[in-house]
């Protein structure tokens, strides 16, 4: 198929065949399509697999049954997707790769977010860890089930790159494949993705969205749940100049107004800053090539130390004032004790599991036994986990 959408010399060029300039295709190879490029497919596979569709009871920092009107990691996807798209276009990018990218960035997550991490982590050290992009990676590759040829979801190389080089190249200086997650070292028993090398431009557009969109709208749902102030952003130095400039321009108006104003200006900042910096690194390297972008020898997209340094100050205080906040901090601790419960208490009765997964959990070591009964977990929603919690713990609850 013919496509008259415009693409730069660096982007990842939407067709079959490495040998044009286009995709190294795909694990399991498969005809073409006729009416979508391989990275539209791509995005259409990752849009319909059931690890998306859980995203939307998968907590971002609150808690899902806190509020209906707080981020989930859904929310959050389609918002990274959407800033990443603006950036994509602005660069002449592949918009369905960067979106493809977005959209499944955090597929690997656990329920309650970081928490339920740290909690799956600790119960898998003397198993090889627990590691959300490698999760993700894991998912698209094996634990979906939707193809009659295959398992996982064949995405193309280009997609693969870009979710395991989430924050650039994994194999620096002395580290070994050894040294990579599980799933990581498995995969790369069947497909080398140059873990040596960055990844394209669309890969590191995506990675830079997921760091805009939960700075902003962390921002915004802590003001929503009344942890932090538009007073406290004064002090800060992107935020206190965006705040002045809405006082100056509209004086004493409704803080929900400004707290939109205010989240949009920083995003276009951002997204500003940002495509300034590639634009600048585009024409001093001379960058022809998607190849060109993986060779460089650093990263194509990084925002300016101005913008980086406003940045990390940002996360910092959200770090203090929201992450670290006793209200979320209790919820988490809640958290991490309800994952830690259910591996425990699985791992040392593996006939609890769901038959399926019981099956596959008592075919092997206790590693393989560990890591069947992590996927399981890694999965689940956060009411899910509740529930399953209150049904296997609570004495109290019925004897079903």
């Amino acid at each position: 198929m013919t496509h008259d959408i415009y693409h730069a010399p660096y982007a990842c060029q939407p067709i079959s065949g490495v040998e044009n300039g286009g995709s190294r295709g795909r694990l399991y190879p498969e005809s073409e399509s006729q009416t979508r490029t391989p990275y539209q497919r791509d995005r259409d596979r990752v849009l319909h697999c059931g690890a998306f569709r859980r995203l939307k009871h998968k907590t971002q920092v609150f808690l899902a049954h806190v509020g209906d009107y707080y981020r989930t990691r859904l929310t959050h996807s389609l918002e990274v997707a959407q800033i990443g798209r603006s950036i994509a276009r602005e660069l002449g990018l592949d918009e369905e790769l960067t979106e493809t990218l977005a959209l499944s960035h955090d597929l690997g997550h656990t329920a309650f977010g970081h928490a339920g991490e740290d909690a799956l982590n600790a119960a898998m050290q003397p198993f090889g860890g627990f590691d959300h992009n490698a999760q993700t990676l894991r998912i698209v590759t094996q634990l979906e089930k939707r193809y009659i040829p295959f398992d996982g979801l064949n995405l193309t190389w280009e997609a693969l790159e870009g979710l395991v080089k989430h924050n650039g190249p994994l194999l620096v200086g002395e580290q070994k494949l050894t040294d990579l997650p599980f799933a990581i070292q498995q995969h790369a028993k069947q497909q080398d993705l140059h873990l040596h090398t960055w990844p394209s431009a669309e890969a590191q557009v995506a990675a830079l969205s997921d760091d805009i969109a939960y700075n902003n709208h962390d921002i915004d749902d802590a003001l929503r749940a009344n942890l932090i102030t538009l007073d406290d952003l004064r002090d800060l130095p992107m935020t206190g100049g965006i705040l002045r400039a809405i006082d100056a321009e509209h004086g004493k108006i409704d803080e929900q107004l400004i707290r939109h104003e205010l989240v949009r200006e920083m995003i276009s900042l951002m997204i500003g800053d940002l495509v300034g910096v590639v634009r600048h690194r585009l024409a001093e390297h001379r960058i022809e090539s998607a190849d060109d972008v993986r060779n460089l020898g650093g990263a194509l997209a990084e925002f300016s130390p101005e913008m980086d340094e406003k940045h990390r100050t940002i996360k910092s205080f959200l770090y203090e004032r929201v992450y670290r906040h006793h209200t979320v901090n209790g919820s988490m601790s809640k958290a991490r004790r309800v994952m830690r419960d259910l591996f425990d208490l699985q791992f040392a009765e593996p006939e609890l599991l769901p038959e399926d997964w019981r099956r596959s959990a008592i075919s092997g070591d206790e590693t393989h036994k560990a890591r069947i009964i992590c996927d399981y977990l890694a999965g689940m929603t956060d009411r899910f986990a509740m529930e399953e919690h209150r049904r296997l713990f609570d004495i109290s609850d019925s004897m079903a």
